[in-house]
């Protein structure tokens, strides 16, 4: 089963809901951070969505163009009505985010926590 099957069966509201802001700043400590998490994750799955489907109408791709042999195929139009019934990536990453589902990190915030860390001593040789 396809990981954006399971999306759609999850039942993601696909519209846009007003958010709590201060729900969102207390992922990071900080709104900003959280929102360059969710823009993050929301092309990774842009890209992931984009690529599977791809990949999928590849299989109808005829080698010939000619205009006159172009017909509709009824899985084919199955395929891109579920891709587009599926809720937007922001969307998508938005849920991932407060079900703890997205692994994010800030290593410029790391790097300055070790240089601050009072308990390391300087030792001059």
């Amino acid at each position: 089963m396809s990981r954006f099957k399971k999306i759609a069966t999850k039942g993601i509201n696909p519209s846009i809901e007003t958010r709590d802001l201060i729900k969102y700043a207390g992922k990071t400590g900080n709104l900003y951070e959280t929102l360059v998490v969710l823009s993050r994750r929301s092309n990774q799955l842009s890209i992931e969505m984009k690529e599977e489907l791809h990949a999928k109408l590849e299989e109808f791709a005829s080698s010939t163009d000619n205009l006159e042999e172009i017909h509709e195929n009824r899985e084919q139009i199955e395929i891109s009505k579920f891709y587009e019934r599926l809720p937007h990536p922001t969307i998508i990453s938005q849920d991932e985010l407060f079900e703890d589902q997205v692994y994010f990190r800030n290593p410029d915030k790391e790097e300055k926590e070790i240089l601050s860390d009072p308990n390391d001593s300087v030792v001059d040789a």
